[in-house]
């Protein structure tokens, strides 16, 4: 089936070469051609292709990293079994998360954790920046307890050794007996799963933005003046922290500076609702931050495949796109006093400290048209094979 699903995609046709998150400087210069996504021939990634597809990796045998990272809704959980899909349902049918699934297309661009010279911090994976890499990151999901529920890194690989083809592939890959290795088994599992993550499946950089740069289509107005208000700080300033690159004509461009921001957003309603005292503290849950003033910041998401992947923000609180721009204006918009989405006043702040005003109050308000006009714009940025599941 996996052989199959890659063909499908043309992942066959790639270059092997370097791996993403490891040579991602830690400044805003552009990345090079070397660092293309990885072969869908390459054995790790084969490897790990069918690992993350596996649902008996799972306390329950019915869940795998596809569950929540599907391929078909640009690696982001649209189940919906649990509050329209803001957060996802574990392996035991009850329990959920408390944040939003990110998606995992592009993730392999995101720089390793680390604090800048002004103190802030950037990259990693998770909201927070907890795992400092795709390897790292692949590991958290199989022993959380409300997600595939496993007790243990020797649980995973007891199960992924009860696999006769699992066992071959690895020794065969990482040496012999690999898997009885206790302080190698599980990290050499993650490290095949995220080889996979690294290919052209996960970052195929198609959608209509890159087919534009390429001058193989052309932009409608409303696409061109979006373009134009994204990449301008004199009326948005959406590149602040969403333009990695210099240059807006970059063609890897992955639409955050992985940075961290606290914008205001307001709590989810339904999450309270089963916890009523619950405040999410952001990059503050990373056990390498320690000070306040990272207290509800949270990591900017790529918006690449953005049209596509709501519910939004780390809580789920906005469900349409369009709410979300709104959201932004009403910092510089008076106008803008009602959610449109519950059709009373915007909601506080989840954390009222550390919000940054500098980037929100920057620019004038948006008339309708414009923020029209934003939405066209990053719809632009959805990958070719997922523009079927953009909403009008």
């Amino acid at each position: 089936m996996i052989r199959v699903l890659l063909g499908v995609v043309g992942l066959a046709s790639l270059v092997a070469c370097s791996q993403p998150d490891q040579t991602v400087e830690q400044t805003t210069k552009p990345r090079t051609k070397a660092e293309l996504p990885l072969s869908a021939s390459d054995p790790k990634a084969i490897l790990g292709s069918q690992l993350f597809f596996d649902e008996s990796l799972s306390k329950e045998g019915n869940q795998s990293c596809a569950t929540c990272h599907d391929i078909s809704n640009a690696f982001v959980d649209k189940r919906g079994d649990v509050l329209a899909s803001a957060v996802s349902l574990g392996s035991d049918g009850h329990s959920i998360g408390t944040r939003n699934t990110p998606t995992a297309a592009y993730a392999a661009f995101s720089p390793a954790f680390h604090q800048m010279a002004d103190g802030e911090y950037r990259g990693g994976q998770f909201l927070d920046g907890r795992s400092s890499s795709l390897a790292d990151q692949a590991q958290g999901p199989f022993i959380n307890p409300v997600e595939m529920a496993l007790e243990n890194g020797s649980q995973v690989v007891a199960k992924v050794k009860q696999n006769p083809a699992y066992v071959t592939q690895f020794n065969a890959l990482y040496g012999e007996d690999v898997l009885d290795d206790p302080e190698q088994s599980y990290e050499v599992v993650a490290d095949a799963i995220a080889s996979f993550e690294k290919t052209e499946l996960f970052m195929p950089f198609d959608s209509r933005y890159d087919r534009a740069l390429r001058g193989e289509v052309t932009f409608t107005p409303e696409e061109e003046l979006g373009k134009t208000l994204f990449f301008s700080q004199q009326f948005t300033n959406c590149n602040a922290c969403h333009q990695l690159n210099p240059s807006p004509f970059y063609d890897q461009e992955t639409f955050t500076n992985y940075q961290y921001r606290n914008i205001g957003v307001p709590s989810n309603p339904a999450l309270l609702a089963k916890n009523k005292d619950f405040i999410d503290r952001g990059l503050l849950d990373n056990p390498e931050v320690e000070s306040s003033s990272q207290m509800g910041k949270f990591k900017v998401p790529s918006l690449r495949n953005v049209a596509v992947t709501g519910p939004y923000m780390h809580n789920g609180v906005f469900q349409d796109l369009r709410t979300v721009i709104l959201f932004y204006d009403k910092y510089n918009n008076p106008s803008r006093k009602i959610n449109p989405e519950t059709g009373a006043l915007w909601a506080g702040p989840e954390v009222a400290e550390n919000i940054d005003f500098e980037n929100l109050e920057i620019g004038p308000a948006l008339t309708d048209q414009r923020v029209d006009a934003l939405v066209a714009f990053l719809k632009t940025l959805t990958d070719q094979r997922y523009e079927g599941l953009i909403s009008d």
